[in-house]
């Protein structure tokens, strides 16, 4: 954008007289300095297929009140497209711990009811998960999150549900896109007040709380509650959504939970935690030391809007942090083996998961009968799958996951839901301890049957106003100079998810190539839909660790930009 326009949407906001105080010191104190004013007014904040995400702060590309409002409305005029049954419906709006998340949930009912809409708010902050059962629960139109999930305490966000609870569908989200650009006024979208709103704004009492929580119970498969009041678990919700859900499922079912205090209370700043990400060791340091001083045998943590696990548990008496696709292979292990064994597993089973997802899951699927399906990453498209499936009367959901520490056993719910997660965990690790066994003797049980498998990531941020064109430019260099082998093993076919043959196969059009190897290794490149940077996943099965690393070494190197 030239000069003069950043300067002229500067000069808009600064002299908008009903103007937000703490956004006009803000723009106050970068007065005169051109490349902050730049950062903050030279674009509008993307707003993808599955929402926004971003720095919270005054201007056009930043999250605040105003952008938050304009995409409100947005998504106030595709419902509204929709006639008046889905306004009277409404929608459900959450929110998690973060700054400005109960305000941005205020205006967004604001900006509903102002259009008509009717919106259902909660009394406080509710997970992720709750906000997809309340949206089904209650027939809603769709649903709104206020989240940025796990990114640092300056972020906040926006994720846009539909009728199912599940996140908007690419060709809505390009609807709701549409709608939102129409805006070019973001300071003067209607809002209403809930005094003046009325019975337009909703808040939601403790019947679905209490429902929610019913539904989370009604997933657990042998109800030993012996079992599980042997089972000592230390929890952390990292100062999120989890704190209250996690630790009431737990509880009503009869595990010793052992709350980390220090990050049990919904703090925006996240002071008791150096990291709320459970892909993050460090999310798992203070509950770590209290498993040693309690002798516990798993320690769990769900991510700020509580959509996501993390788990540890003990080898040889030492913790051991359990990657996303770990953990899910011995969820898939213990819910296969034991709807099997009881005679319960459904006719038709379906495990559903994503293109960077671990083949190991597949492999365990394939032993009990369990047919897979993959998607492109995002949750959105497994809750797809989900709807298909429950339309065409053909198939039984049983999991689905990503790789990113998210699952969803149960479909109550449309996306991940870390307190199913947490439940069934914990129902796992009390079923194993019986029988003198720890979830990581179970993982290394599996890596015996099936071969060691090690799937790890890699990330490259590319920031600054030209981020995403230096993203493409690097998924353009592999698609035409990407190695054709590596340590002598051959590339065996490459997946361009951008080719018509992936799209005739059923995968909308995306900027993500895989690499699949002769000796069954692959290698993922994927931007990230929600931040600057780009992704390598990899997953390498092999004899043993040492082998694994080694052959991860030698992909890394080759395909991996250099510094």
């Amino acid at each position: 954008m030239q000069k003069q326009m950043y300067l002229k949407n500067y000069e808009r906001w600064l002299t908008y007289d009903g103007l937000d105080t703490g956004l006009r010191e803000e723009l106050l104190s970068i007065r005169g300095n051109d490349e902050a004013i730049a950062e903050r007014f030279s674009g509008t904040l993307g707003f993808g297929t599955g929402g926004m995400r971003g720095l919270l702060g005054a201007g056009t590309d930043r999250i605040n009140i105003y952008t938050i409002m304009k995409a409100t409305a947005g998504f106030a005029a595709y419902i509204a497209s929709s006639g008046n049954d889905a306004a009277a419906r409404g929608v459900v709006i959450s929110h998690d711990n973060r700054r400005f998340s109960r305000e941005f949930t205020l205006a967004t009912a604001g900006v509903f009811a102002a259009a008509g809409i009717k919106a259902y708010i909660f009394d406080g902050l509710r997970p992720t998960p709750e906000l997809s059962f309340a949206v089904r629960r209650l027939g809603a139109a769709g649903g709104v999150m206020i989240t940025a999930s796990h990114n640092p305490p300056e972020y906040n966000g926006y994720k846009i549900y539909d009728h199912n609870g599940c996140q908007l569908n690419i060709e809505d989200s390009e609807k709701v896109i549409s709608e939102i650009n129409k805006i070019k006024d973001e300071l003067s979208v209607p809002c209403l007040s809930p005094e003046e709103a009325g019975d337009l704004i909703t808040v939601l009492g403790p019947e679905t709380d209490d429902e929610y929580c019913m539904r989370v119970h009604n997933i657990s498969i042998e109800r030993d509650r012996d079992a599980a009041s042997k089972l000592k678990v230390v929890y952390s919700p990292q100062h999120g959504t989890g704190n209250v859900p996690v630790r009431r499922v737990l509880s009503e079912a009869g595990y010793e939970v052992i709350p980390v205090l220090s990050q049990c209370e919904p703090d925006p700043d996240f002071s008791g935690t150096p990291n709320p990400n459970p892909e993050n060791p460090a999310a798992y340091i203070a509950a770590m030391e209290i498993a040693e001083e309690k002798n516990a045998d798993i320690v769990i943590t769900t991510d700020p809007d509580c959509d996501r696990l993390g788990v540890a548990a003990r080898r040889n008496g030492k913790m051991v942090l359990m990657t996303g696709n770990q953990s899910a292979a011995v969820l898939l292990e213990y819910i296969f083996s034991r709807l099997t064994a009881r005679g319960e597993m459904p006719s038709d089973p379906l495990m559903v998961s994503t293109i960077v997802t671990s083949d190991l899951g597949d492999r365990i699927a394939e032993k009990y009968g369990v047919s897979v399906e993959k998607t492109l990453t995002g949750f959105k498209f497994i809750g797809e799958k989900i709807a298909l499936h429950r339309a065409l009367h053909d198939k039984n959901y049983v999991f689905g996951y990503e790789e990113s520490y998210g699952c969803l056993i149960s479909d109550f719910v449309r996306d991940k839901d870390g307190v199913q997660a947490s439940l069934m965990l914990c129902e796992a690790a009390a079923y194993y301890k019986s029988f003198g066994k720890t979830l990581v003797d179970v993982l290394d049980d599996i890596y015996r049957e099936y071969g060691y498998y090690l799937d790890t990531q890699s990330n490259f941020y590319f920031r600054g106003l030209n981020g995403q064109e230096q993203i493409s430019a690097l998924t353009a260099s592999l698609r035409k100079n990407a190695p054709s082998e590596v340590d002598g093993v051959a590339v065996l076919r490459v997946e361009d998810y951008l080719s018509p043959e992936m799209q005739a196969a059923g995968f909308p059009s995306s900027d993500v190539l895989r690499f699949i190897f002769a000796d069954k290794c692959w290698v993922a490149v994927r931007p990230s839909g929600t931040e600057p940077k780009c992704k390598f996943y990899y997953c390498i099965c092999a004899s043993d660790k040492d082998a694994a690393e080694k052959r991860f070494a030698g992909l890394k190197s080759a395909f991996e930009p250099k510094a």
